[in-house]
């Protein structure tokens, strides 16, 4: 089995729709795909109407939190979305990322860059509009060469010139509610230092100790030394380590199925979940 649990679609900050997206992970040759869209699950209902036969989805999104002013990302997995006070949260994340994204644009302006508010809504569209959104304008406006290159300390990085604070749920309550929901959580590329600070390893041994169940120890933004590191914290913290692409289409280099989840990690991640199922393609 061929399993990817991070993927992103238009219904946040990916350039595939959803329906594109189940078909382009079938094309990959995948068997599971996850869509974790940031603070949304916006775009569950069409990934699912569109699912090859063959494929099955994980339903999840990406919360973003934050703790001792460093942003972290848990991905959550088969939680009840109706959950209410889960999906209150994942309200007040979402609404803060329109004024979040609009202070980054007024710093940018600050520093030069003929970027406009216009610009990035069209590039965001329908989805909740984020970072790589603010990124993919820098790339359009030539002051950067990728949307990758946008997220250094000189631009958009957690500690860069025009980063703007949002709204993030405390890790700790992320976990609680996500349990509460009967899901899994997962702390997303928990060592891509290029993206800006990350948070310590004691820290890591605490959310372990307070229900974390995994860490995405195969990403593209893990070097082979930080992937093995990886390993090695969640055999000692007893740990599910998991494997992704973190996909968003064209709008990253990374292909559907670059990192994949060992099948007996996926099986442990089913058996613990109790919020909702995965969903079994049948050639919508």
């Amino acid at each position: 089995m061929r399993i990817d649990l991070h993927t992103h679609s238009t219904a946040s900050d990916g350039t595939d729709t959803p329906a594109e997206l189940v078909r382009h992970a079938a094309a990959a040759g995948l068997d599971v795909v996850a869509l974790t869209d940031h603070d949304t699950v916006g775009g569950h209902a069409e990934a699912r109407a569109a699912l090859p036969a063959g494929l099955t989805l994980v339903t999840g999104a990406e919360l973003s939190c934050r703790i001792d002013g460093v942003s972290l990302h848990l991905l959550a997995y088969l939680f009840d979305p109706e959950e209410p006070e889960l999906a209150r949260e994942r309200e007040l994340v979402r609404d803060d990322r329109v004024p979040r994204a609009q202070g980054m644009v007024a710093k940018l302006r600050d520093l030069g860059v003929p970027i406009t508010w216009e610009q990035v809504a069209r590039i965001a569209g329908d989805g909740a509009v984020g970072r790589p959104h603010l990124a993919t304008a820098l790339v359009e406006l030539g002051v950067v060469p990728s949307v990758s290159d946008a997220f250094t300390s000189e631009w958009l990085a957690n500690d860069g010139r025009a980063y703007v604070d949002k709204h993030e749920l405390d890790p700790f309550d992320a976990i609680r509610l996500v349990k509460a929901a009967g899901g899994v959580t997962v702390f997303a590329h928990p060592l891509a230092v290029k993206r800006g600070s990350c948070v310590p390893e004691s820290v890591m041994a605490e959310l372990a100790a307070s229900g974390l169940d995994g860490i995405e120890a195969d990403h593209m933004d893990h070097d082979a030394p930080t992937r093995a590191r990886l390993h090695g914290m969640a055999a000692d913290l007893g740990l599910l380590a998991t494997g992704s692409s973190d996909y968003h289409g064209s709008r990253k280099t990374c292909r559907l199925g670059e990192y994949t989840t060992d099948p007996e990690i996926y099986g442990e991640i089913v058996r613990r979940a109790t919020g909702a199922f995965p969903v079994p393609g049948t050639g919508g």
